[in-house]
């Protein structure tokens, strides 16, 4: 086999670059075997320099069906790269992986992919082969089989892999085109109004606390009596609460009514919202 030859098949076989697999060859004095182990020690190298730099763009990768349904975030550097071919195939294979271990980021990293190779060594791989920074981000697997998951995917990049994530989880035993419209509609809702919890008293302790010490710091400011002051701040912080929880939000498709109004007028026995999460890139 000529030296050009070898070349051609490491590069098929590792995804390196001709410069890269030239080098690997001289230094295996042409062993194609190790002259890959080389590139894959290589590749590690390439990659842990870095994982030092930023990564705020990439996509949400969705899978699933509607009761076990899954997202999970692959950061990169540039938007550029979010569109590559490679990175879009290894995240659409990663995302149906990431479904089957229910978002355990531990047991998906070390699960096998079409290639034989772990997912954590297509990531070092396809790191030192594109030159960016990727790595996997936040994840979340919705699931339950007496319930309906609806989601909705916002700046689709390609397939099931977008820019913004969400699905919804409603608890009801009715299965219908009423139920179906209301949970692609809240989806697309909480896409749009970014709810932090489902109900108001859900809402992290230190997000509220967090919430008074700004609005008593505003409030010091305008010189009113402390009396009045306690009265506003009660307010705004009712508001916060009401605005950030989704049960309480404005419907976006009719901002005049609350979202439970809305679950209300659907006049359907039992049902609830059991859960719900968005991932956007970026955030």
């Amino acid at each position: 086999m000529s030296d050009i030859e070898k070349i051609k098949k490491l590069r098929l076989s590792t995804g390196a670059g001709f410069k890269d697999c030239s080098s690997a060859l001289q230094e295996a004095n042409g062993d194609l075997d190790k002259a890959s182990e080389i590139l894959r020690v290589k590749g590690i190298s390439k990659a842990s320099k870095k994982m030092s730099r930023e990564a705020k763009e990439g996509v949400v990768a969705l899978s699933g069906n509607d009761q076990v349904t899954s997202v999970i975030e692959v950061n990169c550097e540039t938007d550029f790269v979010a569109k590559n071919e490679d990175f879009i195939n290894f995240v659409k294979e990663l995302s149906h992986i990431n479904n089957n271990c229910r978002s355990n980021l531990e047991e998906v990293k070390k699960t096998k992919m079409k290639n034989n190779q772990t997912v954590d060594e297509n990531l070092i791989a396809i790191i030192a082969k594109i030159g960016e920074k990727i790595t996997l981000g936040r994840s979340q697997t919705i699931q339950n089989k007496k319930k309906l998951n609806f989601n909705y995917l916002h700046t689709v990049v390609k397939d099931n892999l977008s820019k913004l994530a969400v699905i919804v989880s409603l608890d009801t035993k009715e299965n219908n085109d009423k139920i179906r419209i209301f949970g692609k509609q809240l989806a697309m809702h909480v896409a749009a109004s970014n709810p932090l919890t489902l109900n108001p008293e859900n809402i992290d302790e230190k997000v509220i606390k967090k919430e008074e010490e700004l609005i008593s710091e505003e409030l010091k400011a305008s010189g009113k009596p402390e009396e009045i002051i306690k009265k506003i701040s009660v307010g705004k912080l009712n508001k916060f609460k009401e605005e950030n929880s989704l049960i309480s939000q404005p419907w976006v498709m009719d901002p005049k009514k609350r979202v439970k109004d809305i679950i209300k007028d659907l006049n359907i026995n039992d049902l609830k919202i059991a859960d719900f999460c968005r991932i956007k890139i970026g955030e």
